[in-house]
């Protein structure tokens, strides 16, 4: 497993992949370019369906998280930059409410070139304040789905969608198809990945493995327990080492968008 390397040039031409102006079939690449051009450009090129991918990063054991909720540093260095890459090459960044109020993320685009994405919060009680900076910070449009009539800002818009217990997330995947967003990152927390896992919207998942043991503490993703190995999700998985950190790009085949053809 060879480090991928993420050069200015590589950068430049997934930033083209994804605005339609370029390809990846084509330039005088190292290995390492060349695994870089192939873990991101799954995500930048054009699908003819829009694409729903996730990303969780976590410790060697599995926590994402101590158990009183300190999480600021389970990913290294490049583990971070890669989860902006993430959202440079998405429309839309997902969370649900427990974490924007836990973490209060930016969800903006600061290591890495490229536009901040749509930040959409997932809040069916209207937990969020008004106040929240990921919604008083006007770089990028701000969405929030609610199953409530919580107020929000003019210029915050609002998803309203019924709930039973927790809002569907076909009902959301539906509501931001509706709104033309082609690329939606899932990004937290573990609840909210493995509800769109568990819907089967997700078409790629990507788990980074940061070189720690915390022993306890939450778990990053828990889903409805099953009875069998027989039963277990097995996607076509690829290994990349990102350097502080060691990522599995899992393939839900199953939900596999179809790439449309290069034109160049």
């Amino acid at each position: 497993m060879q480090r991928i390397s993420v050069t200015e040039a590589v950068w430049k031409r997934i930033l083209a992949v994804k605005s339609g102006t370029s390809c990846l079939c084509c330039g005088d690449w190292s290995s390492n370019e060349r695994d870089a051009l192939r873990l991101y450009g799954a995500l930048a090129s054009a699908t003819e369906v829009p694409q729903f991918f996730a990303q969780i990063g976590q410790s060697l054991d599995g926590r994402v998280a101590t158990v009183s909720g300190d999480a600021q540093d389970i990913s290294g260095a490049d583990g971070l930059a890669h989860l902006h890459r993430l959202r440079a090459l998405a429309d839309a960044v997902v969370i649900g409410v427990k974490t924007a109020l836990h973490d209060s993320p930016q969800l903006t685009v600061r290591l890495a070139e490229g536009e901040n994405p749509a930040r959409i919060v997932i809040d069916p009680n209207g937990r969020l304040p008004n106040d929240a900076g990921l919604l008083l910070d006007t770089s990028a449009r701000r969405i929030v789905i609610q199953a409530c009539d919580a107020p929000r800002a003019d210029d915050v818009e609002v998803i309203r969608l019924k709930r039973d217990g927790w809002i569907s997330a076909h009902d959301i995947a539906q509501a931001l198809r509706g709104l033309g967003f082609q690329k939606v990152l899932v990004e937290g927390g573990g609840v909210t990945i493995a509800q769109f896992l568990e819907a089967g919207l997700l078409h790629r998942l990507h788990v980074a493995i940061a070189p720690l043991l915390i022993g306890s503490g939450p778990q990053g993703l828990s889903t409805t327990p099953i009875p069998s190995l027989a039963e277990a999700m097995r996607p076509e998985t690829h290994t990349y080492d990102l350097g502080s950190d060691v990522l599995f790009d899992c393939v839900l085949a199953a939900n596999r968008p179809t790439a449309i053809p290069c034109a160049h």
